[in-house]
Formats: C-alpha cells, sequence, structure tokens
C-alpha cells in the first residue's frame, strides 16, 4: 500500500505495522472471545486506515494459561479463534487488499500439555527428553534441596519446576505450564524450522518472534549475578527477575546460530514472495539488541524497538533515545519503533490523551518502520479492571497489576458490546466505560478526532519520500522543550517540530503543506508559528 515504497523485497521497511490481538479484534460467533473470521471482516477497515502489514499474536491451539503463548500445536488453530480454513481466508482476504500478514512464533517454551513435553517428561531416556531443559538439583550448604540454579521466572518466583516422576527439575522462564525447549537439541531446531515451512507453505508473509533472547542458555547453567541497579519502570513493580543480571540463562552467543538457520529458512522461500522476521528483543544493552541483525545481517531482518516504551516523556529523553538507537545501527541496518503492545502499558494512559497526539506523530515520522498497537490509533486507554475480572496470571500473581488493562476489546461502535460482539454476549475483558463516546463509528467522521489524525500522518507518510526512506537530523536550537528534526532526501523534505510541554513556544518553519496533532491542514508560508501545549507538527516543504 506504501506509495513510496522501495522493491517488494524492502517491504517491511517501509511499510506500517498493525498488531492485532485476536481475542479482543472481533468477536465474530459471539462467545465473547474475538475470532479468525472476525479478523477477517475488518480487514477492510485496516485497510482504509492506511497499514500495510497486519501482526497477529497467537491463535495457536493452548490451554490458555498464557493465553496462546503457552502453544500446545505449533500447526494448527485453537477452535476459540477457528480453523486452518478460516485462516487460509483470513490470509486470502489480507492479500487481496494489499496487506502482509506476520503471525507470532513462540520458539523458547511450549505448553506443558504439547505432546512434546508429555513425551520429555515421561522418563528420563526417552527421545524428546532433550528437547526441553532438565537437570538435577542442588543441595545447598545447610544440607537443604533446592533447583539447579538461582535462575528466576519473569512470572515471579525460581524458574525450575520438580518433577517427582523423574527426580529433576525442567526451566520454565515463564509460567510452570511454559516449559522452555532446549534448541540447543539438533532435533528440537528441525521440528521448529518444520513449523516456520508449514506457515510459509501456507503464505504468510513473515513471523514476529517472541521472547527471542531467551532461546540462548548457557550449557554449563550458571547462576546469574545480583543485579544492584535495577529500577521501576512506569507502573511495574520490581520482581525477582529484575533483581538479576540475565548473562547466563538469556542471550548466549550461540543464538545468533538458531537466528541464522531461521532467516535462511525464510530467505528459501523469499524469491517470488519475500519473506521477513521480526523478533521480541527487549534488551536495554542497545549494542546487543542490535547485534539481533546478524553479524552479516544474516539474523533478523528486524529486532522490535521497545525503547520509545520506557522513556520519559520530555524531548531531551525522546531525542537522546532515538540518537542512541541510530548510533548503533550500520548502514544497512533499518530502525523501527513501538510504543505500545500487549504487553505493555497503551500510549494515552503512559503519556496523557493530550500528548497521545504528539506520540502519534512522533511514531510515524521517525526513521524506520512503526507498530501500532489495536486501538492505539483511537486513543484508547487502559481499562480499569476489578478484582474478579483479572485474567492475566501476571495480575494473578501480582494484585494490583497486569496486562489485561491494555487488551479489552476494540471499540467499533456505541452499541452494548461495542461492535466487538453480538448483543447479549458477555467479551472475556470488560468493555471501557467510554466505549460510547470512544470507537471507530463517532471517530471516522470527525475530522479532528484520532483515528482521523493516525489515518491523515499514514497518507501523509505514504506520499513523501522523506519520511518513507529519508535519512534523519536533529536541530540543535530547538526552543525548550522542543524537539524538532528533518527527513529527507535529495528530492524530499519533511520538518516535524514536538512540543512536549504546556508552553506555546515559537518555532520557524518552512513553507509547505502542515499536518497537525490538533487536527488542522493547511498550506503556510514560512516563518514563525506559534506552538499550542503538547502539538506536534509535520510540514511538508512546498519546493524540495
Amino acid at each position: 500500500m506504501t506509495d513510496c515504497a522501495q522493491p517488494d523485497a524492502e517491504w517491511w521497511k517501509t511499510g506500517v505495522m498493525y498488531q492485532v490481538y485476536p481475542r479482543s479484534f472481533q468477536d465474530l460467533d459471539g462467545d465473547g472471545v474475538g475470532d479468525l473470521p472476525g479478523i477477517t471482516g475488518r480487514l477492510a477497515y485496516l485497510a482504509w486506515l492506511g497499514v500495510d502489514v497486519v501482526w497477529l499474536s497467537p491463535f495457536y491451539p493452548s490451554p490458555m494459561k498464557d493465553f496462546g503463548y503457552d502453544v500446545a500445536d505449533y500447526c494448527g488453530v485453537d477452535p476459540l479463534f477457528g480453523t486452518l480454513d478460516d485462516f487460509d481466508a483470513m490470509l486470502a482476504e489480507a492479500h487481496r487488499l494489499g496487506l502482509r500478514v506476520l503471525v507470532d512464533f513462540v520458539p523458547n517454551h511450549t505448553s506443558d500439555e504439547h505432546p512434546w513435553f508429555v513425551e520429555s517428561k515421561a522418563d528420563r531416556t526417552n527421545d524428546k527428553r532433550a528437547w526441553y531443559i532438565w537437570a538435577d538439583g542442588q543441595v545447598d550448604e545447610d544440607g537443604a534441596a533446592g533447583p539447579p540454579n538461582n535462575w528466576p521466572s519473569v512470572f515471579g518466583g525460581p524458574a525450575w519446576n520438580y518433577d517427582p516422576t523423574t527426580e529433576q527439575y525442567y526451566l520454565h522462564s515463564f509460567l510452570p505450564e511454559q516449559p522452555d525447549t532446549n534448541w540447543a537439541s539438533v532435533e528440537l531446531r528441525k521440528q521448529m524450522i518444520g513449523t516456520l515451512a508449514f506457515w510459509l507453505e501456507r503464505g504468510v508473509d513473515g513471523f514476529r518472534v517472541d521472547a527471542a533472547p531467551f532461546m540462548g542458555k548457557d550449557p554449563q547453567l550458571r547462576d546469574n549475578p545480583p543485579d544492584p541497579d535495577n529500577t521501576q519502570v512506569f507502573q511495574k513493580p520490581i520482581t525477582d527477575f529484575d533483581r538479576f543480571r540475565h548473562v547466563y540463562d538469556i542471550q548466549h552467543p550461540v543464538i545468533q546460530e538458531y537466528n541464522r538457520e531461521m532467516r535462511a529458512l525464510l530467505d528459501t522461500y523469499s524469491g517470488t514472495q519475500p519473506r521477513a522476521m521480526v523478533a521480541e528483543v527487549t534488551l536495554n544493552d542497545r549494542a546487543l539488541w542490535a547485534s539481533y541483525y546478524g553479524v552479516n545481517d544474516d539474523g533478523y531482518h528486524m529486532p522490535l524497538n521497545f525503547n520509545l516504551v520506557s522513556v520519559h516523556w520530555d524531548a531531551q529523553s525522546v531525542g537522546s533515545c532515538v540518537e542512541e538507537v541510530e548510533a548503533c545501527l550500520t548502514a544497512s541496518q533499518w530502525p523501527n519503533y513501538l510504543m505500545s503492545s500487549h504487553d505493555e502499558l497503551r500510549i494515552a494512559s503512559r503519556f496523557g490523551v493530550a500528548q497521545a497526539r504528539a506520540a502519534m506523530v512522533l511514531l510515524l515520522t521517525l526513521r524506520g518502520t512503526p507498530t501500532l498497537y489495536y486501538g492505539d490509533e483511537l486513543g484508547m486507554l487502559d481499562a480499569t479492571i476489578g478484582p474478579d475480572q483479572v485474567r492475566d496470571p501476571w495480575g494473578v500473581r501480582m494484585p494490583g497489576y497486569g496486562r489485561d488493562p491494555g487488551r479489552t476489546p476494540m471499540q467499533w461502535d456505541a452499541s452494548d458490546g461495542a461492535g466487538f460482539t453480538v448483543e447479549g454476549a458477555t467479551p472475556w475483558l470488560p468493555l471501557q466505560a467510554d466505549h460510547a463516546s470512544l470507537n471507530v463509528a463517532v471517530q471516522r467522521d470527525d475530522d479532528a478526532s484520532m483515528l482521523s489524525l493516525t489515518r491523515r500522518l499514514l497518507a501523509v507518510r505514504r506520499s513523501s519520500e522523506a519520511l518513507v526512506r529519508g535519512a534523519i537530523t536533529f536541530h540543535d536550537d530547538a526552543p525548550p522543550g522542543c524537539l524538532v528534526y528533518e527527513r529527507w532526501t535529495e528530492a524530499s523534505l519533511a520538518v516535524v517540530v514536538i512540543n512536549f510541554t504546556a508552553d506555546c513556544p515559537m518555532v520557524g518553519l518552512p513553507g509547505g503543506a502542515l499536518v497537525s496533532s490538533t487536527g488542522e491542514t493547511a498550506q503556510i508560508a514560512a516563518g514563525p508559528f506559534d506552538l499550542r501545549p503538547y502539538e506536534a507538527l509535520v510540514v511538508l516543504e512546498a519546493d524540495a
């Protein structure tokens, strides 16, 4: 859909990604949970909005202990979401509309109900024992028995679970019901690569790889050192996982070999229909994060960049964050940004409703590929989830915290079910109280709405050579509290101004077509411009 696209082989550079959380996008059968036929029926909306790539969170058969990230069958569709035929119909419709589709791949762990783990757990001599990470416990100096090392689970507590049948511990970096696979096993890797081939044969355009750094484990299972510098990020509490430096339980150098194997498979399928692979890589070390592109760009096409999720909302912090990301990339490596996801607080809740408009301008004008999270184009807020409504395992383990607030159903219209589900059905998570006034139907016809702003920015981006593939240069003389940068090619120029304050500073702008986060559009002459509080502007220079 991108007008200023590079050749098809680089669609992942020029397009805009949009994450769909299947449980919450559209429920067509009335059971309160979104499904694949529902997604198919809403693809025309995504084409109208102007995005290019749909990223689907898991829809595979699963006990749903972690809502699909505990996979029981990598090559199927959970009946909750439909059938393989429904998937094929959805993919065909997406391609008909010019949309590409990435599916989530969860290589680090399976469900404990996956047949592979059931066999692995049967006895120590089972052929699939080595497909997971099993180890003997250890006895401390006081004679007390315990797990093999001090590795913690992301969800809290030790990352080891004792199996009395075989008298060993298995590793689970997340829930006990999510045993870690052992990518050091050649046979396990063959099966996983076969899974990727299964979906490539069906025609998917690529994958988003979940928890990518966790695939690399220290074969000696050494203890992690403590991390005395851990800090709380926004509303997330400090957990056992945060108290360690993760030098052995994730990110072992052998992971580059695994990444190359997956990339090689995609490359073999990219002759007539280019494929791409992006990865969830939430590492604070930017150089380490950049290593996931591969030594010779033979790893992921893009490790997803979460730096703007945790950045403080001020001009200096945001500008420094972007410049640091740019500094760690080679000329051939393409940046990307996202600002929320199914694991994070929504933009409007994190930064504020007024600031969410400026954040959308930032996201869609930086150099690189942006990813939108469903509902952020409306300015959806995190919902209030009552104690009896908590579904997320993090929320169950840590009352008062969880990912449910950012996973509530998409708000399509003002009906009782918000257009997400049929009348009388109970959504799997509660609808937000504001859905009657904050929804697609209301905002679609309002030129000043967040939805209209997002669609306008996507159209501006699509029409501008500078915004699609141009370089980025920051202005050092920006007014206090403002970020000013240029996106440019030899033939095209866009100037972006973002006011992070409640003040009204003046900036000098070139003449051209102006788009403001307030909803204003105009042709302006070069000269001074008075910014409104938290306003963001894009100016496409007329004579470039």
